[in-house]
Order: C-alpha cells, then sequence, then structure tokens
C-alpha cells in the first residue's frame, strides 16, 4: 500500500472538509457558547452539589464538550460520501490510480485527522482554561482521543454506506447523537446518572465517548482517578478503532466495487 497515495487521499478529504466553512463557524460558534453561556450558567445551578462529590462542573462540562465537538465533527464523513453519490463522484474516484483498498482507508484516516485538526485550536483554549497536571497523562489521553476520532470516522463510513437515502442517514445520525451523547459522561457524571437512572448509567459504562471524555479529563488533571485503568479504556478504544475502520473499508470497498453508488 503506498503511502504517498494514502496521504492524497487524506489531502482531498481534508480539503473538502474546509470547504464547509460555515459549518464550521456554526460548530465553534456552539462551542463557545456551551462553555461561556451553557457551562457557566449549569455550574452555578449545581456548583453546591457537584462540590459534595468532588467535581468541578464547569470544568467537568468544558472537558465533555469537547469531545462532543470531536466526535460530531469526525461523523461529517459520512455527508461527504452521500453528496459525492448524488454529483457522480463515485465513478470519478473509480478512475482514480489508487487502489479502492487506498481509497476506503485514507478516507478513514482522512475523516478522523480532519476532525482533530478542527478541534485543535479549541483544545488549545480547553488545555489554557483546565491547565494540566501530567504531560504523560495528557500525551496518553490526546492518543486515546486518536484512536476515537478515528474510529468515529470509521463508523460514519459504515452507516452511510450501509444505507440508500440520505435523508435517512440523517435522521440516524440525529437518533444517535441523542443517545450516544447523553447516555455518556460527557455531560453527566457516572454518580448522578446512578441516582437517577442506574440502567442509563451501566450503559454509559460502555460507550466509547465515556472512555475517551473520562480520559482527557484524567489527561488534563479534572479527574483525579479514573473508574477504570487507563490500558483498559485504550484497549477498549482501539477496539472501537479497529472495528470500525475494518468494518467500513469493507462496506464502502464494496460499495465501490459494484462501480455505483445504487
Amino acid at each position: 500500500m503506498g503511502l504517498k497515495k494514502l496521504g492524497l487521499v487524506v489531502e482531498r478529504d481534508f480539503r473538502m472538509f474546509i470547504q464547509y466553512k460555515f459549518m464550521l463557524v456554526m460548530r465553534g460558534i456552539w462551542f463557545v457558547s456551551q462553555v461561556a453561556l451553557f457551562g457557566l450558567v449549569v455550574n452555578r445551578m449545581v456548583q453546591e452539589s457537584a462540590a459534595a462529590v468532588g467535581i468541578n462542573y464547569f470544568n467537568y462540562y468544558v472537558a465533555g464538550v469537547t469531545i462532543i465537538t470531536l466526535y460530531s465533527t469526525a461523523m461529517f464523513i459520512g455527508y461527504d460520501i452521500f453528496e459525492e453519490a448524488e454529483h457522480g463522484v463515485f465513478e470519478y474516484l473509480l478512475t482514480l490510480p489508487v487502489s479502492r483498498r487506498e481509497l476506503v482507508l485514507g478516507r478513514s484516516i482522512g475523516g478522523g485527522l480532519r476532525s482533530f485538526i478542527y478541534v485543535g485550536p479549541l483544545l488549545v483554549v480547553v488545555l489554557f482554561i483546565l491547565g494540566v497536571s501530567n504531560p504523560l497523562y495528557l500525551l496518553i489521553a490526546l492518543a486515546s482521543m486518536f484512536l476515537f476520532a478515528f474510529g468515529v470516522s470509521g463508523m460514519s463510513i459504515t452507516l452511510a454506506v450501509a444505507m440508500k437515502s440520505g435523508d435517512k442517514y440523517d435522521i440516524l445520525i440525529g437518533v444517535l447523537d441523542a443517545l450516544i451523547v447523553r447516555l455518556s459522561t460527557t455531560m453527566y457524571p457516572t454518580v448522578y446518572m446512578q441516582r437517577a437512572t442506574p440502567a442509563f448509567a451501566t450503559i454509559a459504562n460502555f460507550n466509547p465517548l465515556t472512555y475517551v471524555a473520562d480520559m482527557f479529563r484524567w489527561g488534563t488533571g479534572v479527574e483525579g482517578a479514573l473508574k477504570f485503568s487507563p490500558f483498559t479504556a485504550v484497549l477498549a478504544l482501539f477496539i472501537f478503532f479497529f472495528a470500525f475502520t475494518f468494518v467500513g473499508v469493507v462496506f464502502y470497498e464494496r460499495r465501490l466495487e459494484g462501480g455505483s453508488w445504487q
């Protein structure tokens, strides 16, 4: 497999991504509003109860919003695939001097990498707010975020090629956002979920967003101790990344083999 050709596919996806200027600006505005408005307001509301269990909710929420932003931007690769299908780009891709395997794998890597690059400037702001207690822990957390972003990209590709309707895909993504994000520790500590609905807390313990969000908090020092070992978290995220990257490659490659989206 040629690394140069793989790099060209990744570069192409990144160039496509930066064309969505309106979407990127709106994502940035959403992030700022969540941190500067919602985070501060809710923190004032739950400050005493959060302090009782040893949590600074504002810092907790800021870290979670960073992971949500990473997740949502990595999922956007699926929309690219549908747009290409509608404009007949599928057939053009088949004429390129790039193997189908290189094309599919490059798209999966590109989807995750471009989301991480987009979150980069936001991440600098977040690290300024949260601080860094242990640089080594932060590096491990960032590696976990890389795995997560690539895994989400593969999941997006898998869902996109498994469906024939862009509208259905859009609805499915909305449902997934409502379920996957909220049934995780990105916004709510497990201790509160356990008190409200224990079943939700159980589901959150197996959610990839929980692993990566808690790892990021651990890496910045927001949480002094993880509920699971860093090795367990990294292993779970690696399995998530490998599984969806492999499935996405297989599904997308088979669709390309057919020579058409239909």
